[in-house]
Order: structure tokens, then sequence, then C-alpha cells
């Protein structure tokens, strides 16, 4: 994440995650589902085509942050900053503290994702709270890195690292009380929008520090710049909460045309009228055998 690739990567898997999850949390809304996620079944029920045994969120998780490892040590092609200390130099000072910071956040998003595959695909049954709890703890990471990140930086990079933390940290706690107190809609809704912001600010991040749209950087000593930050900060709020009411509306349409179109007419189950007389059983039954034969 030190070049603009680098932040572009981590927004694009944020912003991603959080789309699938804002689908997700949508359709679970609509169909008033008790659980976001339906738990697997036990490894012996499960299918056995690949695809099937596999997460596909595991796996996206892990190519994700292999490519963003991999990156901070050795992008652009030519640079080599594996080394942690620098032996030659008699102090042995430590090399690259920033690629450092970024990959152990990278690693621990890998872990999450390595505990998904394990738990998903290797072991007997499913374990949603460590799945949880391995989310939780790189969120965790992130914050906590991210608030040593800010060392030695200007104050306009203070600010926007400061303002990234904020949603970091409620999707870390959403994610810790779900540990114990799954399922529960307004916490789904809440570590989506959050993620949203999370992504879209990110994207924000890259443009600024790196790529101003202008062309002109901002002034770290402009009070003004500084606060059109947190202006936009507050915009990048809304604009998640537009976002997901926007997936929520086009899921409802979906789901209800779906419903309307699957859904045969009379389909419905009729109460039986055991009072009523034979003529009415007799025309009940009939209907019964045309909706079979259309069937």
């Amino acid at each position: 994440m030190g070049t603009l690739e680098g932040h572009l990567l981590a927004a694009a898997f944020l912003l991603f995650y959080a789309l699938y999850y804002s689908v997700l949390v949508s359709l679970a809304l609509l169909r008033e589902q008790r659980v976001l996620k339906l738990p697997l079944p036990p490894r012996e029920k499960r299918g056995h085509k690949l695809w099937q045994r596999v997460p596909l969120e595991g796996v996206i998780k892990v190519f994700v942050t292999l490519t963003g490892i991999l990156s901070e040590f050795f992008y652009p092609p030519g640079v080599n900053r594996l080394m942690l200390i620098d032996w030659d130099d008699p102090r042995q000072p430590f090399m690259f503290k920033n690629s450092w910071h970024h990959v152990t956040i990278y690693g621990f998003f890998l872990l999450s994702g390595v505990v998904d595959i394990m738990s998903q695909s290797c072991w007997s049954r499913q374990n949603v709270k460590l799945e949880r709890a391995a989310e939780a703890l790189a969120f965790y990471m992130m914050v906590l890195l991210f608030a040593n990140h800010l060392e030695n930086k200007s104050i306009l990079e203070i600010r926007v690292h400061v303002l990234f933390l904020v949603p970091t940290f409620l999707v870390a706690l959403v994610l810790t009380i779900e540990v114990w107190v799954p399922d529960q809609p307004p916490l789904w809704v809440l570590k989506t929008w959050m993620g949203l912001v999370l992504g879209s600010w990110m994207l924000q991040l890259s443009m600024l520090l790196y790529a101003p749209p202008s062309g002109q950087p901002w002034r770290a000593d402009s009070p003004v710049d500084l606060a059109f930050l947190t202006i936009f900060f507050c915009w990048h709020l809304g604009l998640g909460a537009a976002v997901l009411a926007a997936v929520y509306g086009l899921c409802s349409l979906w789901h209800h045309h779906c419903s309307s179109w699957t859904e045969a007419p009379g389909a419905r189950y009729q109460e039986c009228p055991t009072d009523s007389s034979g003529e009415e059983l007799e025309k009940l039954r009939e209907d019964a055998l045309l909706q079979d034969g259309v069937v």
C-alpha cells in the first residue's frame, strides 16, 4: 500500500467485499431470514465438487492478500524490501517500516482467509465463531498498526488515517459482538455500511495522497483543506448509506420479480372448507387436478 497501485488494490478489495455483503444483507432482510448465511452441513453431507468444498470468500482473501504482500516487497519491479534489518550498518537499524506495517495487515487478513478455508473445507463441522473472531482480529490489527502508522506524518496524512480508523474500529467491534451475539440484522446493516465507507474512503485516500484529480496536491498547512477533508468523510458516510439503499432497492426489485415469476397462479395453500357441501369440495378437487396438470 505504499504506492498508488497498492492503495487501489486494497480499496478495490474492500469495496468488492462490502458490495458483496450488501447484496447478502439485502436479500436476507427481504426474505426475513434469521441468519445471514446458512451454516454448512457436516462434511460428509457436502458435495464432492471443488467449488462446493472450497469457500470462495476465503480463496479471494488469500489471493488478494498474497498479491498485496508480494507487491509490498517487490513492486515496482526491481526493488526488494524483504530485508528487515540492515546488517551492514553498525547500528543495525530496522528497514522499510511502512512496508512491514502493510505486510502485517495483509498477513492477518491472510490468516482470516486460511481460517475460512480450514473451517469450511477441512474440518468436519464449520466453526462460524472462529471465522468471525479471525476476521475481527484482522480489523483490530489494522486499527493498531494504522494508529502507529501516524508517526512522522504530516497533519494531512494524520487526519486522513484517523478518519480511516473510525469505520475500521466499528467493523471490528461489530465482528466481536457477532462472535457471541450472531445473526442480528441491525449489526449486519452497520457492518456493511461501514465496510462501504472503508472502501470508498480508501479510494479517496489513494487519490488524495498520490493522484489528486485537480492535479494540485492537498496542503497540509491549510486549515481549509483540513476542514474539507472532514467534510468529505461525512459525505462518504452518506454515500455509503445511499449505495446500501440502492443495492437494497435493486435486490427488492429482483426479489419481487423472481417471486412473482416463479410462483404459479393459485399455487398457495387453501384452507379446506370441512363444513361445506360436497359440491364445493368437488370443485376444489377439480381445481387441484387442473393445477397439477399445468405443473
